[in-house]
């Protein structure tokens, strides 16, 4: 992908001692995701950070390596907020419902409209000339997956579904509906009709239960 020239600039060089990076990097994402990358630019950074260009160069690198630092980071959050959810002894629509909670927090946190989900607004656009962008949106989307299967395999095998129930399956399901509430999210849907997607999601992900299971009471 073609760079403009606000965009690149020397090697990163030593740190600033007095600037804390943390709160540049988190200013910086909240600038990505209102605006996309590409709608973002080098001096916008600069004006959200209160750093100089220069000063953005040494700490991080050009807008693009700051970029994939932000994107990194939201993966981190994200996937640890989630896996948090499915880890619990909660029963698996329980589990279920506790990911989609805490994936709902994280489209809800900005202040004012929803801003839905980091990767969704900001990589997906990106992705098709992007080669670095599109590697990490594709290893985070394997990572959901991933541990929706561990979830839906290890309720398998403790007989919260059918024994013919296919654990890699319902974990693409299972994020898909994610993927969904995040895309609903960023047009203007309400938290409350979208934790009744999720729940509907559920329901139909749940019905591979055994019927000794089927009424338990949902979250």
């Amino acid at each position: 992908m073609a760079r403009k020239k606000n965009e690149t600039g020397p090697a990163r060089r030593g740190r600033p001692p007095a600037y804390d990076a943390e709160t540049a990097l988190k200013r910086a994402t909240e600038t990505f995701w209102r605006a996309g990358y590409s709608g973002t630019s080098l001096d916008r950074i600069a004006v959200a950070t209160g750093m100089s260009p220069p000063s953005l160069y040494a700490v991080f690198g050009n807008k693009h390596a700051l970029y994939l630092e932000a994107l990194a980071r939201y993966w981190e959050t994200s996937l640890a907020a989630t896996r948090e959810a499915l880890a619990g002894n909660h029963p698996l629509d329980e589990a279920l419902m506790l990911a989609y909670e805490a994936a709902l927090s994280i489209y809800f946190s900005g202040k004012g409209t929803a801003r839905g989900c980091f990767v969704v607004g900001t990589a997906v656009t990106e992705v098709a000339e992007d080669a670095e962008i599109r590697s990490s949106v594709a290893a985070g989307l394997r990572a959901i997956d991933a541990d929706f299967e561990a979830r839906f395999r290890r309720a398998r095998d403790e007989g919260e579904l059918k024994s013919n129930a296919d654990p890699a399956a319902l974990a693409i399901l299972a994020a898909a509906t994610m993927q969904t509430i995040a895309i609903r999210a960023r047009a203007g849907a309400r938290r409350a009709e979208l934790r009744e997607l999720a729940r509907k999601a559920v329901d139909v992900i749940c019905g591979c239960r055994p019927e000794a299971h089927r009424d338990a009471t949902p979250v």
